[in-house]
């Protein structure tokens, strides 16, 4: 299985959006920066043909990445990412 993550980035926010193999439904997380240096996980949308593959977990770790590269921290508003995060304390530096 391969998971496909692209980031469609704007000014106040944006989305990664994941698909696998290349075709079929498409899973995304929905993001905003209600003020600078702060990224809030709104929503991860998986659909059903998607789920338990993995494919919400690359979403927040994509994201969980990139806040690490650009110094910008999560506030996990949306509770699969919540989740996520408690799972995973060694993203602590990414979150809020």
């Amino acid at each position: 299985m391969d998971i496909t993550i692209e980031r469609q980035d704007g000014p106040d926010g944006g989305r990664y959006v994941a698909q696998v193999d290349g075709s079929g439904p498409r899973a995304e997380l929905i993001y905003t920066r209600p003020r600078p240096g702060i990224v809030s996980a709104d929503h991860t949308l998986v659909p059903d043909a998607l789920g338990g593959r993995g494919v919400g977990s690359a979403l927040v770790k994509a994201l969980v990445s990139d806040c690490l590269e650009s110094g910008e921290r999560i506030v996990p508003a949306c509770s699969f990412v919540h989740v996520q995060q408690r799972r995973h304390p060694e993203w602590a530096a990414a979150f809020a």
